[in-house]
């Protein structure tokens, strides 16, 4: 996604020098491209299933395997340790710039404005130029009311955005199954009302939103699509497992998520944004950020196959009416 800094300013400047901005200028002028054909996707791998890679080696093989960069894990057992975020993430750039690949998107922990080492992983990566993170997570506090929780949030939400703003950067809050904020879309969509997308927004995962949403996730887009600024893909299927239904990951087109109706629906609403391909199901132990028992050309071949069914899905469906 990118807006021209100047163009932002002078449509901003009229409503108010604050982060906050009605949402339908919002997902009017500053979110949404007004192209009608939409463009080519910009895919990124979510760099955990690669960790056990260095940074040369996890560049060059997203490379071949047809991303536009790394949506790189700075966080505690990362790619890069946030405590560390000076030295290693410019050595993480430096090799994706070597390699073709773009440094733009990042998975972190961040969700406070006043814990120094988040500021500083925010600050260091806009110096390299990065735009968008995803931030930690919240979860409901079961000692305080729902409304509670949300009004918690809502200020933590607040006083972030207003440091990305101060920095420069975009944050991304990713709706996930279970007890978080965020899991049933709603309680998102109501905290992120009045906060601009270009601060922090929503990273929208159909999987997630899917647990949760079942057949009615369509309702959960719809509601949260002008604070989209990010997306993940991913799929899955229920599967009994000791006689208790669970979550099971699958590559892409083999779980339940409709994918041709789905991206009909992302081209419907005109959301171009960055994409991050989150790899969960079994590559030997990588989708868990750890060495693998597979060999490593078959985890690329494998994700390769995810990449392809991405592009050709997305060229195929048409808008949904």
């Amino acid at each position: 996604m990118k807006i021209n800094r100047r163009d932002f300013i002078a449509k901003t400047s009229l409503a108010s020098s604050s982060l906050l901005i009605p949402t339908e200028i919002l997902a009017e002028n500053l979110l949404f491209k007004n192209s009608k054909t939409p463009k080519k996707l910009e895919l990124f791998l979510f760099s955990k299933c690669l960790q056990f890679l260095n940074y040369k080696e996890a560049c060059i093989a997203a490379k071949e395997m047809g991303f536009d960069g790394l949506d790189l894990t700075v966080r505690p057992k990362g790619h890069v340790l946030p405590e560390n975020v000076k030295e290693d993430l410019p050595k993480a750039t430096e090799h994706m710039k070597l390699h073709g690949l773009t440094p733009k998107m990042m998975s972190t922990n961040v969700i406070s404005a006043t814990n120094p080492v988040d500021i500083s992983v925010l600050e260091n990566a806009k110096k390299l130029g990065y735009e968008i993170y995803r931030t930690g997570w919240l979860k409901y506090n079961s000692s305080f009311s729902i409304q509670e929780n949300l009004t918690k949030a809502k200020t933590e939400f607040t006083q972030l955005a207003e440091l990305n703003k101060k920095i420069g950067i975009s944050g991304g809050y990713q709706n996930h199954n279970g007890l978080y904020i965020g899991s049933p879309i709603w309680d998102l969509a109501q905290i992120l009302s009045d906060i601009s997308p270009l601060n922090l927004g929503s990273q929208y995962d159909i999987m997630h939103a899917s647990v949760e949403g079942g057949k009615n996730w369509e309702l959960g887009l719809k509601l949260i699509k002008p604070n989209i600024n990010s997306i993940v893909l991913k799929d899955f299927k229920w599967e009994k497992i000791n006689n208790k239904w669970k979550v099971v990951y699958t590559p892409l087109g083999e779980g339940m998520i409709d994918f041709h109706h789905y991206f009909s629906i992302l081209k419907k609403y005109n959301i171009q944004v960055p994409i991050s391909l989150h790899v969960e199901y079994d590559l030997g132990g990588a989708e868990h950020g750890k060495i693998p028992t597979m060999d490593t050309s078959k985890i690329v071949h494998k994700i390769k196959k995810d990449v392809e069914f991405i592009n050709k899905t997305w060229k195929q469906v048409n808008i949904q009416q």
